[in-house]
């Protein structure tokens, strides 16, 4: 038998959010040393081919 199709919160879906507010984010920091990282590593090949 199927279920309705209508959505009701459970008792736990409160404790799944606040679960995913506190672990879901973006790697920020990561992603700013990656960018940074690369773009060094370019101006250095760059520097370097020059000479």
């Amino acid at each position: 038998m199927m279920k309705p199709m209508i959505w009701h919160p459970e008792p736990q879906d409160q404790k799944v959010n606040q679960y995913l507010d506190r672990t879901n984010h973006e790697p920020w920091p990561a992603i700013i040393g990656a960018a940074l990282i690369l773009v060094c590593s370019f101006t250095l090949l760059v520097l370097l081919g020059t000479f």
